[in-house]
C-alpha cells in the first residue's frame, strides 16, 4: 500500500509516494550501507574519520572551557544534527546507486548542491540543536545538586544520587527533542539532495508522514541509529569511523525505500 502526498501550494502536484514497510527492512538498510561502504572504502571512512577528529575537538575545547559537565548535552544534541552531517555520504550513495564513481571530492560537492534548500534544512537542525542546549542548561542550573563539579569528580557528579532527577529529566527531554528532529529529517535531507522539486517545508512534511505512516519501522531504524552511535560515544568516538558512514549510507536507502516518486 502507498500513500499519496500531495503539494500543499495550489498547484495541488503529486510529491510523492509513501510506501508502507516493514519492520525487517532497517535491517536491509544495514546490509545496504555496508555495501556502500566496501565499494568506497576510503571516501566512507574517511568521511567518518574527519568526524571524529571534530568530535575530539569540540570535546577537549569543552573540557578545557570549564564546561565538560555539559558534554552529555553535547552528545545528545549530536543526535539532532547528525541527518545534516551525513550528507556528503548521501551523495556517495547516490552515486554508487546509479553507477557513477564516487570518492572524496564528490562528497564535499554535496554540500554545496542545492545550497540554499539544503542549508535552511541545515539551519533549522542547527537551530534546534540550540534549543536543546539552552534547554539542556536550563534542566542542569534547576535539578543538579548544589556540589559545583570539577575534573576530578565529573564522573560521581553526574552520576550521583542527588542528580538523578537531573539525568532522567535530561534524558526524557532529549529523546522528545531527537524523536521530534527524526521525524521531519529521516526522509527530508536525502530528499533535499535528489529533487530540485521539492522544498524544505515539503520535504519535512513527507519526512513526517513517512514516520507517522511506518511508526514501528521507524521507530526500529531510530532505535538502531541510536545503538550505533552510542557505540560509537562507548568508544571514544572512534567507533563512529565506521558506524556515522553505515548509517548514513543505510539512510539514503532507507529514503529510496520510503518514498516513491
Amino acid at each position: 500500500m502507498s500513500h499519496t502526498i500531495l503539494s500543499s501550494y495550489s498547484d495541488q502536484r503529486v510529491l510523492a509516494q509513501i510506501e508502507d514497510i516493514t519492520t525487517e527492512q532497517p535491517r536491509d538498510w544495514l546490509a545496504a550501507g555496508w555495501q556502500d561502504i566496501r565499494r568506497a572504502p576510503a571516501t566512507s571512512i574517511g568521511y567518518g574519520t574527519l568526524l571524529v577528529i571534530a568530535s575530539y575537538l569540540i570535546t577537549l575545547s569543552t573540557v578545557m572551557s570549564g564546561m565538560f559537565y555539559l558534554i552529555p548535552a553535547l552528545l545528545g544534541g549530536f543526535f539532532l544534527v547528525a541527518p545534516a552531517l551525513g550528507l556528503g555520504l548521501y551523495e556517495v550513495s547516490r552515486r554508487l546507486e546509479n553507477g557513477e564513481t564516487a570518492n572524496f571530492l564528490h562528497a564535499i560537492r554535496a554540500i554545496g548542491r542545492h545550497s540554499f534548500q539544503v542549508s535552511t534544512m541545515g539551519a533549522a537542525l542547527v537551530v534546534v540543536y540550540l534549543a536543546w542546549f539552552l534547554v539542556a542548561n536550563l534542566i542542569f542550573t534547576l535539578t543538579s545538586s548544589g556540589v559545583s563539579p570539577s575534573l576530578e569528580n565529573a564522573i560521581p557528579y553526574l552520576f550521583s544520587l542527588e542528580n538523578t532527577p537531573m539525568l532522567i529529566v535530561g534524558t526524557l527531554v532529549g529523546a522528545l527533542f531527537a524523536l521530534a528532529v527524526f521525524s521531519i529529517s529521516v526522509i527530508s535531507v536525502p530528499m533535499l539532495l535528489d529533487r530540485d522539486d521539492v522544498d524544505v517545508l515539503s520535504a519535512m512534511r513527507i519526512s513526517f508522514k513517512a514516520f507517522r505512516f511506518n511508526l514501528m519501522p521507524m521507530l526500529l531504524w531510530a532505535g538502531l541509529i541510536v545503538l550505533v552511535i552510542l557505540g560509537g560515544f562507548i568508544t571514544l568516538y572512534v567507533g563512529l569511523a565506521v558506524g556515522f558512514p553505515l548509517l548514513a549510507h543505510a539512510s539514503w536507502h532507507a529514503y529510496r525505500d520510503v518514498v516513491k516518486k
